[in-house]
């Protein structure tokens, strides 16, 4: 057999386009899937690991955030109530109303009693805020009564910017005299407007929203006294009711939460040391001769300063040891300490928030 036919023999038992096997070109072992698997099992677990620390991580700063931007909230709701507390109730340097006979709808609110537009009741945890005003811009302009009035109607000496619906305040000519009636608010129900002969009347019929109460004396006023221009008036007032704080409205019989996990709520009145003096000398709280303002302790309020201490609503892992150290000091309020409403206190964080308002309106009447 010649050369040329043993080759060819030997190409034709492998196929003309076949190429004999390599042993380097081969499957994975057994051995080598199995490390593979458990390799991959092990970063798949660290992976989950640190995706379940990120998430928890990020639900306590979010947790954290929220409780911030509620006690912003709630301090920004404080803050613009109490700057505006007053307005309407100071005409030419004096605090027109000693005392006050107000009613919404048929319910009385007050009848003759002591009154003061800003107040701070002081509680055995927290202390509750309220907040009186008028909403014009012209509320505290006041003009002197032409005739005498019986609380139904009115006689003015001069204009005053009025319209129907829009609430007054009847005052005496001398607040706090022996004798001087208190303040009263009526809702006016008509005006009719003056002439060269006649003066501007304004009525206060039963339709009124504040003309509906029954007092046990119906203030009554004499001529020259005064009637100054409210608008519409509000009366808020701030407390804890459990982990809420709470924006009560009494005039209207309405309550809203303002933001939640508030665990104190406490307030001050910044003083002078005298009636006359411009300066604040000291933080007082609404005990002793401040627990109830009347127009003499009013006479030397010069600013509020109130406070909230918000819980994060999230509880914090205790440390490697058992321990928790999210917190290690109760929190404090003006020097004094607020008890954390439970008992592993130290495994939560707290926010301390404070405002300082000027009360305006309040000095400049006076």
């Amino acid at each position: 057999m010649s050369a040329t036919s043993h080759l060819r023999g030997r190409h034709g038992r492998h196929g003309a386009g076949s190429r004999a096997p390599r042993h380097g070109q081969r499957g994975l072992s057994i051995v080598e899937l199995m490390v593979g698997i458990v390799v991959a099992m092990l970063v798949s677990l660290a992976a989950a690991g640190s995706a379940m620390m990120f998430t928890a991580s990020q639900r306590q700063g979010m947790a954290v955030g929220g409780s911030g931007i509620g006690a912003a909230t709630a301090l920004a709701a404080l803050k613009n109530d109490a700057a505006l507390a007053g307005l309407g109730f100071f005409g030419d340097t004096n605090y027109l109303c000693h005392e006050l006979a107000l009613s919404d709808g048929a319910t009385v609110h007050f009848d003759g009693e002591v009154f003061t537009p800003v107040r701070i009741t002081a509680g055995a945890d927290d202390d509750t805020i309220d907040v009186v005003y008028g909403n014009r811009i012209e509320a505290g302009a006041n003009v002197l009564l032409a005739s005498a009035s019986n609380g139904t109607s009115a006689d003015l000496l001069s204009l005053l910017p009025v319209a129907v619906g829009d609430a007054v305040l009847l005052a005496p000519a001398q607040p706090g005299a022996a004798g001087a009636p208190p303040c009263l608010v009526r809702t006016v129900t008509a005006v009719t407007a003056s002439t060269e002969t006649t003066p501007q009347t304004v009525a206060f019929d039963a339709t009124g929203e504040h003309n509906q109460g029954s007092f046990t004396t119906l203030p009554t006023f004499a001529e020259r006294d005064r009637i100054a221009l409210l608008g519409a008036l509000s009366w808020n007032r701030y407390r804890r009711d459990g982990n809420n704080l709470v924006l009560e409205r009494p005039l209207i019989g309405r309550s809203d939460v303002v933001t939640r996990n508030v665990i104190g709520l406490r307030a001050q009145y910044g003083v002078s040391a005298a009636a006359g003096s411009d300066t604040l000398e000291s933080w007082v709280d609404a005990t002793g001769g401040f627990a109830a303002l009347d127009a003499a302790t009013l006479a030397r309020v010069r600013a509020i300063r109130m406070g909230v201490v918000t819980r994060s609503p999230q509880r914090e892992k205790p440390s490697a040891a058992g321990t928790c150290e999210a917190s290690t000091a109760k929190p404090q309020l003006f020097g004094a300490v607020v008890e954390p409403d439970v008992t592993d206190w130290q495994c939560w964080r707290y926010r301390v928030s404070t405002v300082v308002v000027p009360l305006r309106n309040v000095v400049l009447g006076l």
